[in-house]
């Protein structure tokens, strides 16, 4: 008996079988991918989110920041310089003070970053040749959108003043530009990144593990189990949530630690205040990925509906570029994030020792944030168990 003729002869391989074969698979995989619309909407959601986001809302070198103004004298002149500072296209007066303590307590809430004051008789000093100081006070937690605005200060200010008083050849300012760079005036980027770093680590570690909760029970077939037990909707979240908590918790700890002793960040306000307020922001964190895990139907869709949400978390919350400098459309974006409050939270803690009263705003709309969550989580839960 020939070989070919024997048992272990070799199967004739089919014309074009492995062309067949790969292209079948390719079909499979975009029938599979058509099917799963969560996966085909993230493939066309980022790109043209990174795309609009870095094209439209980034921007390095911000203009209009919101500044006060402590105008101890009404005068031709001081009118003259405020209207000079404006016309720079840095600063936008959008308070006027009329004490230091309001000075002092709008830098300290973020309100504005920045503060311009003429002292009482500053036009008279001018006219006899004394070159009074005009005071500038910026917040420099955020060096970059500082830095940019006090650097040409000096040059914006005599340009644009230089048809309405100068003297000398070349002409120069009859009065001095005192500029105070506060909280951070060495404009280091350890001091403004490390907090930063606390809310979007945070951020990222708590949405994925609580979207991954509900979807795990499910693609493990024990959310039967849960469903048939005496339990309420709000029970299993707060079931689900509580063990994170603690979690995230020590996650601020091991973060704050390492940035006051590895990197010399100083914590110049209460720590009680921010550990109640990181518990805040955790629980919102918690409380949006549990949301995430009643509308995604696996886990891979889990953790990209998470990084859709974390994208644009740490663009427009201010952590990578000024908040100041984005246009008004990302700011109202911004605002809707958790991340924009806790930054400003925990800058304004560490950095300048602010208090309740200060970061009010920002602790407010942590909790309404927190509580929209809880009751569309609870809503779609209640949902699946009917």
């Amino acid at each position: 008996m020939s070989a070919a003729e024997g048992p272990d002869r070799e199967i004739k391989e089919r014309p074009f079988g492995f062309w067949r074969r790969s292209y079948a698979m390719l079909v499979k995989e975009f029938i599979q991918l058509r099917r799963d619309r969560v996966s085909f909407a993230m493939i066309v959601m980022i790109p043209v989110m990174q795309l609009l986001l870095f094209g439209y809302a980034i921007n390095t070198t911000p203009r209009h920041l919101p500044t006060a103004v402590l105008l101890q004298e009404d005068s031709d002149l001081g009118r003259s310089i405020l209207k000079a500072l404006e016309n720079t296209s840095y600063f936008q007066f959008t308070h006027e003070v009329h004490s230091v303590a309001e000075f002092d307590s709008l830098l300290l809430s973020g309100k504005v970053l920045f503060g311009v004051e003429i002292p009482r008789g500053f036009e008279r000093a001018v006219r006899r040749g004394d070159r009074p100081a005009l005071l500038v006070a910026a917040d420099a937690t955020d060096p970059v959108a500082a830095g940019s605005a006090l650097g040409a200060l000096g040059t914006t200010m005599q340009t644009a003043l230089q048809h309405d008083l100068f003297v000398g050849d070349p002409p120069s300012l009859p009065f001095e530009i005192r500029a105070h760079a506060r909280y951070n005036p060495a404009a280091s980027s350890r001091l403004n990144i490390v907090p930063g770093l606390v809310g979007t680590i945070l951020t990222m570690t708590m949405l994925i593990f609580t979207a991954l909760s509900v979807t795990r029970e499910i693609e493990r077939g024990t959310m039967e189990n849960l469903l048939s037990m005496p339990i309420t909707p709000v029970e299993v979240m707060l079931g689900k949530i509580v063990p994170y908590v603690l979690v995230g918790f020590i996650q601020a700890t091991l973060i704050i630690g390492i940035g006051v002793g590895l990197f010399g960040v100083p914590v110049q306000g209460s720590l009680l205040l921010l550990a109640l307020l990181s518990t805040l922001f955790i629980t919102t964190n918690l409380s949006i990925g549990y949301t995430f895990s009643t509308i995604v139907q696996n886990q891979l869709q889990a953790m990209q509906l998470s990084m859709m949400f974390f994208l644009p978390s740490i663009l427009l919350s201010g952590f990578m570029f000024p908040f100041a400098g984005m246009p008004v459309w990302a700011q109202y974006i911004g605002e809707g994030l958790p991340l924009t409050h806790y930054i400003r939270i925990v800058r304004a803690i560490m950095l300048k020792g602010a208090v309740l009263e200060n970061l009010r705003y920002d602790a407010i709309a942590l909790a309404v944030l927190m509580l929209l969550a809880m009751i569309i989580a609870v809503s779609r839960f209640r949902r699946t168990l009917d």
